[in-house]
């Protein structure tokens, strides 16, 4: 017989859970009290799904995908890493989501090699430990590690759980973004972003008013976040207060994204900062016009070439050596569309789609405090 999650709401806020399998406690994302599987009430159902897509083969057009079968078995998630308390210098955690959405007419090709590439770079860029990484994509055979919408939302919650000064910690996510209707007036433009999980159809996206109370507004003193977004809309995808405006010269100045009802979209002491793959109005490119190898997103990649390059100084030079190479490319493509064509025709091929993808394509950095881009040394 198949094992369901268990609904219930939190036994102090009332915040909608679920108790994964084998579990008896879970924390919640919001207040951070404890409920017990005795504590549990009745939850709503999740509500109808509402998004808006291009139709484009990008990040941005969420595909349809079969039922999902929910995991049985004890979950790994109702716990803090294991080991002994962090020390005192700090930890270093990651949850790197890739999703394919495999066998659909909208698969994407690059997010699994995202995901390879950004876990080799913190292993042996930044020195995180394997164990203290989350990976969720589709090939995994754990099934609390497929990228469902709770498995999701549960390594985001472990990410952040027991958190200390000191603590570096990283989301990563390669996949298909949209909007959805505000429906709580705290968005400039009217709508929330979104990240798509496997059953999005089903369960929903998640909101970036999801994710801002996961990672965003428990972060201590002391502990600093880094998100990189390789989505559509994805600009200010966790909700931080400002959004580093820059153009192609480099010079910048801070957006404030406070919501006018004044709520605080910020953290509780600690740093969040985000790179996300394009504007909030923007599509970004799964391609391979990159590589030249191997399908990628085009922002893991630039994220990551900026790193190997040396221009990981600070997070202006990072900022501007991802945008040089999206835009060099998109120029590279647009001027040598005839030799793209014979491509095309000789290799199988085919850039088309791709190249307006890119020129549609600029990162964007959002943070929870403005800073000086160029003097900040970038770190993980």
């Amino acid at each position: 017989m198949t094992t369901v999650y268990m609904s219930l709401n939190c036994s102090n806020c009332s915040s909608p859970l679920q108790l994964p399998p084998g579990a008896n406690s879970i924390c919640c994302a919001i207040c951070h009290d404890t409920t017990l599987a005795a504590d549990s009430r009745s939850s709503p159902p999740p509500p109808a799904l509402s998004y808006s897509s291009s139709g484009q083969d990008d990040h941005d057009h969420p595909p349809h995908h079969p039922s999902q079968v929910v995991p049985s078995g004890p979950s790994p998630y109702n716990h803090a890493p294991p080991g002994p308390p962090p020390a005192v210098h700090g930890t270093k955690r990651a949850v790197i989501c890739g999703v394919s959405y495999k066998n659909t007419k909208n698969e994407l090709k690059g997010s699994i090699n995202d995901v390879v590439c950004m876990k080799y770079l913190l292993v042996n860029r930044f020195n995180f430990p394997e164990s203290s990484i989350i990976v969720l994509t589709e090939e995994e055979t754990d099934p609390y590690r497929q990228p469902t919408k709770s498995n999701m939302r549960l390594a985001l919650s472990w990410l952040v759980q027991g958190c200390q000064p000191g603590d570096s910690l990283v989301f990563h996510f390669s996949g298909h973004g949209s909007q959805q209707k505000d429906q709580n007036g705290d968005e400039l433009d009217g709508y929330d972003e979104t990240l798509c999980p496997t059953d999005f159809e089903t369960q929903g996206m998640i909101v970036d008013d999801e994710i801002n109370e996961i990672i965003v507004k428990p972060l201590s003193h002391g502990v600093k976040l880094h998100a990189i977004i390789d989505a559509c809309h994805s600009g200010t995808v966790l909700d931080l207060p400002f959004l580093c405006r820059m153009d192609r010269n480099g010079k910048y100045v801070w957006e404030d994204h406070r919501p006018r009802s004044g709520e605080w979209k910020g953290t509780s002491g600690g740093e969040a900062i985000s790179f996300s793959s394009c504007d909030d109005d923007q599509t970004s490119a799964d391609t391979s016009a990159l590589s030249k190898i191997t399908s990628t997103g085009a922002m893991t990649y630039s994220f990551i070439l900026a790193i190997e390059r040396g221009h990981a100084t600070t997070y202006g030079s990072m900022l501007n050596a991802m945008r040089s190479t999206i835009r060099d490319t998109s120029i590279e493509l647009r001027g040598g569309i005839i030799t793209s064509l014979i491509s095309m025709f000789l290799t199988g091929q085919t850039f088309s789609g791709e190249i307006t993808q890119i020129f549609l394509q600029e990162p964007q950095l959002t943070a929870n405090e403005p800073f000086d881009v160029y003097s900040k040394p970038f770190s993980l």
